[in-house]
C-alpha cells in the first residue's frame, strides 16, 4: 500500500472534519491506495458514541462517505461530491473497538458521475457497515477552482517516481 498525499494539506481554509490533521474535533483519516481500493484505518473511541458504548451511525457514514471522497480524488484525479450516499448497517461496532477498516472503489463511471462501493470491517475483519456512493465529479476547470491540482502517493524508498 501507498499513502496517500493529502492534496489539500496546504489549502488556506481547509478544515475537513473526515481529513484534516487540524480539526481539533475531527477523525483525522489518512488514505492509502492498494490497488483498485483506497483504504484507511481508524480507532473508535466514546466520544463518537450514539448509544451506550455503541458508535454513532452518522459517524460510520461519514468514514464511508469520507473514503468514496478519497476514491474520486486519487483513482478519478478529480473533486467532486456526494449526490446520494446509502449505508447498510450489518453490525453494531463497539466504541471501544481497536480498529476499523475503511476500503472504497470505483464500481463504474458514467459521464459526470462515479459510483463507488466502500465497506467497513472491524479488527476482526467482520463486515459491519457497506456502502454505496455517488459522486458527481467536476471538470478540470471547477476542480482547480475548488484548489484541486492532482492527488499523489508518497514516493516508497525503492520507487524513484510518484505515481499518478
Amino acid at each position: 500500500m501507498k499513502k496517500i498525499i493529502n492534496p489539500w494539506r496546504n489549502h488556506e481554509g481547509y478544515n475537513c472534519f473526515g481529513c484534516s490533521p487540524d480539526n481539533p474535533i475531527g477523525l483525522h483519516l489518512e488514505f492509502y491506495e492498494d490497488g483498485d481500493y483506497i483504504v484507511s484505518t481508524w480507532h473508535p473511541e466514546h466520544n463518537y458514541q450514539g448509544w451506550v458504548d455503541t458508535m454513532h451511525g452518522g459517524i460510520l457514514s461519514t468514514l464511508i462517505d469520507e473514503v468514496c471522497g478519497w476514491v474520486v480524488s486519487r483513482k478519478l484525479q478529480t473533486s467532486g461530491y456526494t449526490v446520494q450516499l446509502n449505508v447498510k448497517f450489518r453490525k453494531a461496532v463497539p466504541t471501544t473497538e481497536p480498529e476499523l477498516t475503511i476500503r472504497a472503489k470505483v464500481t463504474k463511471q458514467v459521464r459526470n458521475l462515479a459510483y463507488i462501493s466502500a465497506e467497513i470491517t472491524n479488527s476482526k475483519g467482520e463486515l459491519c457497515n457497506e456502502g454505496e456512493a455517488i459522486y458527481f465529479l467536476m471538470n478540470e476547470e471547477k476542480a482547480k477552482e475548488m484548489g484541486f491540482l492532482h492527488c499523489e502517493v508518497e514516493v516508497d524508498n525503492n520507487d524513484k517516481t510518484i505515481e499518478l
